[in-house]
């Protein structure tokens, strides 16, 4: 079995090297870290945490009385999140150019952390064309998790008020997921193909990957990849509420309340923002000069087959997502020095997560020479938006070499052993090539593997 997946691996690698290379010359962010991709990973690496309290103002309910904000507030057993700072400030979210633009009837929170993030990406990129060519060489891929559910939740109350005829036309246009993409093609008028992935927690991942293919197949030269989300909103925390999925032990101490692979993790953080990539044909990028962050070298999906929430416990759907996308980028396990994890601080994944990476890495990863941590402790999770913003952190993992560590681990899950444990704090070493994982409900998987371009 092992040499037929070793001859697989051979042809895998054999075909997808004919394809086209692609890099990364452009990041955006929006995060609970901050507004812009430097203050974000500035943060990260310094140790902060962008979760706080939340309060009743941040629920996203308008037109109830006070009472009944009071009262859903008091119900919500959860009452942290990590939310995107606003204001006018260094390393805030302006609303006023974002939100409330001449367009703003039609945009919605989570288009508006789009929009943003993807700017700030096409000008790291300085990808800026006039040429109607290479507008239509150019497309995007930025999906969501989620979307809207305020708007929706805002437009239902009509019809319990007997007033549906007052329903805004732009109604439709706020919450379909889609529209995030639509509005960042329409703003620079880009006209490659235009696409939105809508798988859950692994949506940032899947954009990412869905567009490495379009350039790989030559369907663009350029693809504006990521994902954004917006729900720290009352229904959407009650919905994970009862699930069950989200920490409620912390809500004295918000920053100790997102703690993957710790021992007292007790549930994640709903979070909120959105990571934005420019991908480039690597000739095309050449051509023009253009900074490079690393390059795309693997992308690797699985479906658990298992169960709406929970992974399977022999981590199967990580492993073959895993695997998948090591076996695509040519390149052995040991020569991947850092894994960016999905863990959410639930108390099953985390666990079942950490054994799927041993079972990949073997000795590379009990020898301790694989730095692996999750980034989760510092921006919660961002859903949506989640696998993109951490396909940047693995990107500036590589172009940086410092491995970001994992806040509030101060007892470490013993499924961990000997050398093999997450990173607690940022370390500075030669990342290689990096793996970010992304996992969804209904059993989705995505890995994508970044390398330096000179690998």
């Amino acid at each position: 079995m092992t040499r037929l997946r070793s001859l697989f691996s051979r042809r895998l690698f054999s075909s997808v090297a004919s394809l086209r290379r692609v890099v990364v010359t452009g990041l955006g962010a929006v995060t609970p870290l901050g507004c812009g991709v430097e203050p974000t990973w500035r943060r990260l690496i310094e140790g902060k945490c962008g979760i706080r309290a939340i309060r009743p103002e941040d629920l996203r309910i308008d037109g109830v009385d006070e009472a009944t904000l009071a009262y859903t507030y008091e119900q919500l057993p959860s009452k942290v999140a990590a939310v995107v700072p606003r204001g006018k400030g260094q390393g805030e979210f302006d609303e006023e150019v974002w939100l409330q633009s001449k367009d703003s009837k039609s945009i919605s929170a989570f288009i508006s952390y789009a929009l943003c993030a993807a700017d700030e990406a096409l000008r790291d990129a300085n990808w800026l064309p006039n040429e109607t060519e290479e507008k239509e060489r150019t497309g995007v891929s930025v999906g969501g998790g989620i979307g809207s559910i305020s708007d929706i939740f805002d437009a239902s109350k009509l019809i319990n008020e007997k007033k549906i005829r007052r329903l805004s036309p732009y109604f439709v246009p706020k919450i379909l997921i889609n529209m995030a993409s639509g509005h960042v093609s329409m703003k620079y008028g880009f006209q490659g193909p235009n696409h939105a992935a809508v798988t859950a927690c692994a949506t940032g991942a899947h954009s990412i990957g869905d567009a490495t293919r379009m350039i790989q197949f030559g369907d663009a030269d350029v693809m504006v990849a990521g994902g954004t989300e917006c729900s720290i909103d009352a229904l959407s925390i009650a919905g994970f509420s009862r699930l069950r999925a989200l920490s409620t032990k912390y809500n004295a101490t918000p920053e100790a309340s997102s703690r993957p692979f710790d021992c007292d993790r007790d549930g994640f953080v709903i979070g909120e923002g959105a990571g934005v990539m420019v991908l480039e044909a690597f000739e095309h990028a050449k051509e023009r000069g253009a900074k490079i962050y690393a390059e795309v070298r693997g992308y690797g999906m699985s479906g658990d087959a298992y169960h709406i929430t929970q992974p399977q416990n022999n981590g199967k759907g990580a492993m073959l997502a895993m695997r998948r996308a090591i076996d695509q980028s040519g390149l052995h396990p040991n020569e991947i020095d850092y894994v960016n994890a999905h863990a959410t601080s639930t108390p099953i994944g985390d666990a079942i997560e950490a054994n799927a990476i041993k079972s990949v890495f073997s000795d590379h990863a009990t020898s301790g020479a694989l730095a692996l941590s999750s980034t989760k402790g510092a921006i919660g999770h961002l859903l949506g938006a989640a696998g993109a913003v951490e396909a940047i952190f693995s990107v500036l993992a590589i172009y940086h070499g410092i491995a970001p560590g994992t806040l509030n681990l101060e007892k470490i899950d013993p499924v961990f052993e000997g050398a093999y444990a997450p990173l607690v704090h940022a370390k500075k070493m030669p990342i290689r090539a990096a793996l970010s994982n992304s996992f969804g409900f209904g059993g989705t998987n995505a890995s994508l593997l970044f390398s330096s371009p000179t690998i």
